[in-house]
């Protein structure tokens, strides 16, 4: 093989594997690692290698358990059921159902990431302190638990909980980097955005709710009714953005982290999308869309008020 036709090999693996990563929610990791590193950078400054590590070890972590999402979903049915999909939001990469890769490829590539991750994860704990270690376990753990049996959180009405909670971690877990030690800043900071996190995985079950019931995932939407956790996502948002001015009010996050407000139009008219058309899914796209710049927006809303702190 030429040097040429090799380098076209490897470039033409690289771009499949970032499709099995599923690179477009890759932005909410690298947005959370941003609110952990803006909450340090409070208590004294941040360390540019560790901060570059954090986020590549995150980015790292959510495209393994997308990919153990699209494993355990090819297993049970769920995607390939999936027909009225409103991709790239919702179904999975799909590359399995279009025989571009093996459910077991999607697993492998999977494990080998998280194997990866942990020498430079051992390395931060030993720059930082040891309760990273525990932080990052905990968030491996609801990364593989989410999809893989015998948990399989997201078929039982826990996956957005358990979602909510990795991200939630990775705003501690990126303040702790640098801080070397837990605060309640980003602990609070992490809570809002874990409730925005959530939010996403909630809307995105609507397009999902018939296959999903079909083959036995019990999503919130689907043990709720579309109604209802329509009206759970639109608590969550209220209570993501209300709670933060709770916060600031009570001095335990500073004034200027109140630009995350600005997120909140975002997620009420992405709720009410939701309610508007929960029983007609393939009217949600721009629901979808609203609920992930919200979460967006409002991460960036938490990390300029803690640079500007």
């Amino acid at each position: 093989m030429s040097f040429s036709a090799r380098m076209a090999w490897v470039a033409h693996r690289l771009a499949l594997g970032l499709r099995m990563a599923r690179p477009g929610f890759l932005a909410i990791t690298a947005v959370g690692c941003l609110v952990g590193m803006a909450s340090a950078q409070v208590a004294g400054g941040v360390d540019g290698a560790r901060a570059l590590l954090t986020l590549l070890l995150a980015l790292m972590l959510h495209a393994a358990a997308n990919m153990l999402n699209d494993h355990a979903d090819a297993l049970n049915g769920a995607d390939a059921a999936n027909t009225q999909a409103l991709f790239p939001f919702t179904g999975g990469s799909r590359l399995v159902q279009g025989g571009v890769v093996q459910a077991h490829d999607m697993r492998n590539v999977a494990l080998a990431l998280l194997a990866l991750a942990v020498p430079g994860g051992l390395w931060l704990t030993q720059q930082s302190g040891p309760a990273l270690l525990l932080v990052g376990l905990a968030g491996m753990l609801l990364g593989w638990a989410y999809s893989m049996p015998p948990l399989a959180l997201m078929s039982r009405g826990l996956g957005e909980l358990a979602v909510g909670l990795a991200w939630g971690l990775m705003v501690v877990g990126a303040d702790y980097v640098q801080r070397g030690q837990f605060a309640l800043a980003p602990l609070a900071a992490g809570a809002s955005y874990a409730l925005m996190i959530a939010n996403i995985l909630i809307a995105n079950g609507f397009p999902d709710a018939v296959p999903d019931a079909q083959v036995g995932k019990r999503t919130l939407v689907v043990r709720l009714t579309p109604e209802r956790a329509a009206g759970l996502y639109l608590a969550l948002a209220l209570l993501a953005h209300g709670g933060l001015a709770v916060l600031v009010a009570l001095g335990v996050l500073p004034t200027p982290v109140l630009w995350v407000l600005a997120a909140l139009p975002l997620s009420l008219a992405g709720g009410v999308q939701l309610l508007r058309h929960a029983r007609s899914p393939e009217c949600l796209r721009p629901a979808l869309v609203l609920g992930i710049a919200a979460a967006v927006l409002h991460g960036l809303g938490l990390a300029l008020g803690f640079w500007l702190a």
